[in-house]
Order: C-alpha cells, then sequence, then structure tokens
C-alpha cells in the first residue's frame, strides 16, 4: 500500500492509503533526518538559501541553527508518538522536540506560522558551513503572555482587563 503525506497539526505525517502520494518537487533535494536517538524521522524536500539563528531567551538556551521552509516541505515519517511540543508566551510558536532524547527537530515559526524551523544539525549530511547566516531579532518579539518570567527578555506588553 503506498504512503502520503497528510496534515496532522500542520505537519506533514506520513499515512497509509491507496491514493497517490504528495507530489514532490523535481528541482528540490530531499533532506532526511531525525532526533538524536533515532526515535522520530523526517525529511524536508526544499533547499534553504540561508540559516538563522535567534536570541530570544528559548533559541540561546537550546542554541540551534535554522533553515525556514515553508509548512509543506516538512514531512514526519516514523516517531509521531515521541513528538512532543513546548509553547510559551503567544503559543503561536509550536516547538516539537522528541520526548525520549530531548532533541530539538523543528518549530512552527510565530513570524511566518505558515513556515518551520528546522534545525539543521538534525538534518543527515547537511553543510551548515555552505549557507550563509543571518541572526534573527528574538530578543525583541513582545511579550504577550499574562505572567512571563523576568528572564524571558523583550518588550513587555501591558494588557488590559478585556485581555486586548
Amino acid at each position: 500500500m503506498p504512503i502520503i503525506m497528510a496534515p496532522i497539526f500542520g505537519i506533514w505525517m506520513a499515512t497509509s492509503c491507496a491514493s497517490a502520494a504528495m507530489p514532490a518537487s523535481e528541482t528540490m533535494n530531499r533532506h532526511s533526518g531525525s532526533c538524536h536517538c533515532g526515535g522520530i524521522r523526517f525529511s524536508v524536500q526544499y533547499d534553504p538559501v540561508e540559516l538563522t539563528t535567534c536570541d530570544c531567551s528559548l533559541c540561546v538556551k537550546r542554541n540551534a541553527l535554522m533553515a525556514k521552509v515553508p509548512e509543506a516541505a516538512l514531512s514526519v515519517h516514523e516517531g509521531h508518538d515521541l513528538l512532543a511540543t513546548y509553547e510559551w508566551n503567544s503559543r503561536t510558536a509550536k516547538h516539537h522536540f522528541c520526548r525520549r532524547c530531548g532533541i530539538y527537530l523543528f518549530h512552527r515559526k510565530r513570524a511566518a506560522p505558515d513556515h518551520f524551523g528546522v534545525n539543521v544539525f538534525c538534518l543527515d549530511g547537511f553543510d551548515a558551513a555552505s549557507l550563509p547566516v543571518r541572526a534573527t531579532d528574538g530578543i525583541g518579539m513582545s511579550l504577550v503572555c499574562d505572567a512571563p518570567l523576568d528572564e524571558w527578555q523583550g518588550p513587555r506588553l501591558t494588557r488590559t482587563r478585556n485581555g486586548s
């Protein structure tokens, strides 16, 4: 039975189906990746043109180098049950990691929710030195949650009683 990719929670997941698979781009390379324990296996059907770092309080602690990829370019093939999600502040960004080994794999971006930031160190054989690196301003993104921790840097927005 063929495998097709279906969006589940906004991530393309491999599922068995008798119909045709999601069409793959003929011009884009497929980059395979996994977490440290190998429990989660995924691929990216996209060729990034740059890599990014971020200076928000979360990214500084995890020290990842990320590639921005369109939503449909990311596919999870194995380990759906091991995929855990961390959300904070606005809860727009969804940070996905392996619940067994703890490795951060990718996240849905707050500033571009139709894209994922993929940890390039999880991509097999990916040459991170071959692309330019751009620093993004995460520290300047506003903190919009009700009780931000003191160590979360960034402008704090004052909310009114009705939440706006």
